[in-house]
């Protein structure tokens, strides 16, 4: 997948892609567009961001006053339903909403802004979240993102994440290919 970050200055500190971006990477990609929401109320924008190209819609809870609506809505388009939360919030946040999901992303760094170190403190909600899945029979995605690299992945993947997001280190890196199939790898 590419995970396709937007930032609207409010729920986060930073300001990125929009839709005339994604429309655009729609039109280049061959697999699937996962796009992060980080935006405040997002349902707002649910309808653009699925007809502009979204494969998954990823919104943070923290951001939301309906949740529910916001899932419903994100279906409504035929799209995938991603729920994330910040490292400071419980990952227990997410239990109620479980069962209609696709994914739960676990930020491992504070949203908004690359190149941060990995809080080792989320390590936990992941086992947690992924004993909660597991104990359901639920199929869940679980995705982390930030401060991911050949030294945190393994860590992230033992605990039980399966969907690994990874920018900063790879578009720092000088062979970027050879550190995606590093990562791949283990």
């Amino acid at each position: 997948m590419i995970h396709f970050d937007v930032m609207d200055g409010a729920f986060v500190n930073n300001i990125s892609f929009g839709i005339p971006i994604l429309m655009a990477a729609k039109k280049a990609a061959t697999i699937p567009l996962d796009v992060h929401l980080m935006i405040n109320e997002p349902i707002r924008y649910v309808k653009a961001f699925a007809e502009a190209g979204a494969d998954i819609i990823t919104f943070h809870i923290e951001a939301c006053s309906d949740v529910f609506a916001t899932i419903n809505e994100i279906k409504k388009y035929g799209k995938k339903v991603g729920i994330s939360v910040k490292p400071s919030t419980p990952v227990n946040e997410v239990f109620k909403y479980i069962e209609l999901v696709d994914m739960v992303l676990i930020m491992t760094v504070e949203p908004g802004f690359g190149g941060q170190s990995f809080i080792y403190d989320t390590i936990d909600k992941i086992k947690f979240l992924r004993k909660y899945c597991d104990e359901l029979s639920q199929k869940v995605d679980i995705q982390v993102d930030g401060g991911i690299n050949n030294d945190t992945i393994s860590t992230v993947i033992e605990a039980g994440a399966n969907v690994i997001v990874s920018g900063s280190y790879l578009f720092n890196s000088k062979d970027m290919a050879a550190e995606i199939s590093k990562i791949k790898s283990l």
